[in-house]
């Protein structure tokens, strides 16, 4: 390796096979994470999580919302952290997303938007102005389509303002092809009164093929 070039010599013997195992990705267990901290009536087990320090920011501001998160069963696979993660219904406190931590979460802020309009205060969310820029104008489509739902929300030019408390009814809402945006509002329709209609919901599939059989799942639980 010499800066951002990496050099691959030829191979000088077979390579051997090895069994890996691959952890849970981390941005799919979110929607899990929240939805087990917003209902209120919840105790849900995410098994074999990747917890790479690079990717918990959603960990750490949950925890800094006084969600009841507990990480179990540590240990290494494949020289990568591994856990399973524990979230039981929860009073969430609002907090503030801004700084160094935005990278680490970047891809859950909508489903922690979601989080945030259950919580106790006004949570402000800065510095993530690379939504702008995702599979939607995430901070826009969010800040809409929550609205949609009875939440109080603000837009700011790199994030949102959130003001929590707000009750939540049933809506149609649009995941303007995005997959994250489908599946964080399919959360917010967990806790909504009323039925929620998700438009192009099958959008999930992009990353989560597995989402909506789960999700209901969950729910016949």
């Amino acid at each position: 390796r010499d800066g951002m070039h990496l050099r691959i010599k030829s191979l000088v013997a077979p390579l051997t096979p090895v069994e890996v195992t691959v952890p849970g990705d981390i941005s799919s267990a979110a929607y899990w994470l929240v939805a087990g901290a917003i209902h209120p009536n919840a105790s849900i087990r995410v098994l074999n999580c990747g917890v790479n320090p690079t990717r918990t920011g959603i960990i750490d501001i949950l925890v800094a919302m006084k969600a009841k998160l507990r990480i179990e069963n540590q240990r290494d696979e494949a020289n990568e952290p591994v856990a399973d993660l524990v979230v039981e219904s929860s009073q969430l406190e609002a907090t503030e997303i801004n700084g160094d931590i935005v990278p680490r979460l970047i891809d859950e802020i909508p489903v922690l938007a979601v989080a945030a309009c259950m919580a106790h205060g006004t949570t402000i969310i800065r510095g993530a102005s690379e939504l702008r820029v995702k599979e939607s104008d995430r901070i826009a489509t969010m800040v809409s389509e929550l609205s949609r739902l009875g939440a109080k929300v603000e837009e700011l030019p790199d994030g949102m303002v959130i003001h929590g408390g707000a009750v939540l009814s049933g809506a149609e809402v649009k995941s303007h092809r995005d997959h994250r945006l489908a599946m964080s509002l399919a959360i917010a329709g967990l806790i909504a009164r009323g039925e929620t209609t998700i438009c192009d919901a099958q959008v999930a599939e992009i990353s989560y093929p597995d989402f909506w059989i789960q999700l209901e799942r969950l729910v016949s639980h």
